[in-house]
């Protein structure tokens, strides 16, 4: 109980569920709208931190667990007419077990290897979903309007939808927090710095390895199915969008990775910018060229990303920046 009384963990949490708080005091759709998207990216960012920023394995596939636990989701709404809170945690479990099944394989490879097999995985499921036809097939699926009746309209629904984001994004930062401030989370980060030494210690990395990638999946899976029980429809062409995975490592790098503040002002950022970007007439058609560039300026410049340059830079910080 002493390690939730830290500062780092109440400032994470404290400038969440303020921007969530925002569009409830002006009532806005839109500002909702543009909330959600920030709550998502801060939630996807946080939980591929537990991956990437803990033990040091860079998924450039992570998307996956986002798309195949939205269809497995939209089907069972869809198809067998279960609740929205059970067709979660379905996408959610659904997202684990591949991740469990998964990880006793791709995470036995390291550094570029291991980067190559996430994106494979990530185009195999992709062309998997397209031809399995239970599931739509390349024209994916769509919920029946009257569905929202039972959450009280399609208008009270999004209004729900984005409150179980906004709870779902602060448990992922906990989450983040606890597994950082754990034994388990002291193991992964040994086996960040270095894998070997780390097994020497009596790190069983494989295990650890493969029960962070599996907590770092359920996340996604359950995100999937909130943003695209939202939008109505899914695709495999929205699903498994192999920059999504790019975008979450920039957000993750940009704030910081290792920290649990890190992802969230990453996040935040990042689609402020990208926000920027797309409303403007000359870079809106590339602003993922504007996220590898600041990807690679991020890698060679500020390698600990902001969180990290400020903890180096004014050590009072130090206790605050978790």
């Amino acid at each position: 109980m002493r390690a939730l009384r830290s500062p780092g963990l109440w400032l994470a949490l404290a400038l969440t569920a303020a921007a969530g708080a925002w569009p409830y005091f002006t009532g806005s759709a839109s500002n909702r709208e543009v909330a959600f998207t920030i709550l998502l990216s801060v939630a996807l960012a946080s939980s591929l931190n537990i991956l990437l920023g803990y033990t040091g394995y860079v998924s450039f596939g992570h998307i996956v667990f986002y798309g195949l636990g939205g269809y497995m989701g939209i089907y069972l709404l869809s198809e067998r007419g279960v609740s929205l809170w059970l067709a979660v945690l379905a996408g959610g479990a659904i997202a684990g077990l591949l991740a469990l099944l998964l990880g006793a394989s791709i995470l036995r490879l390291r550094g570029a290897y291991f980067a190559l097999a996430t994106i494979g995985v990530n185009e195999a499921a992709r062309a998997f979903i397209n031809n399995f036809q239970p599931f739509g097939g390349p024209i994916g699926m769509t919920l029946n309007f009257r569905l929202y009746d039972h959450y009280g309209g399609a208008a009270r629904a999004l209004w729900m939808v984005y409150g179980v984001m906004l709870g779902l994004t602060l448990l992922v930062i906990l989450v983040s927090y606890l597994v950082k401030n754990s034994k388990f989370g002291l193991g992964l980060l040994a086996i960040r710095e270095n894998e070997d030494a780390a097994e020497i210690m009596g790190v069983t990395a494989p295990q650890a390895k493969t029960w962070a990638y599996v907590l770092s999946a359920i996340f996604p899976g359950m995100i999937g199915v909130l943003f695209f029980f939202k939008n109505g429809n899914i695709e495999p062409h929205d699903a498994f969008r192999l920059h999504l995975s790019i975008e979450m490592i920039v957000m993750v790098m940009l704030g910081g990775y290792g920290t649990v503040l890190g992802p969230v002002l990453g996040a935040a950022g990042y689609q402020r910018l990208r926000g920027m970007l797309l409303v403007s007439p000359i870079f809106k058609n590339i602003q993922l060229a504007v996220a590898g560039g600041l990807l690679l300026i991020i890698v060679l410049f500020v390698p600990a990303g902001a969180v990290g340059w400020l903890r180096h830079r004014v050590p009072v910080l130090r206790k605050v920046l978790e």
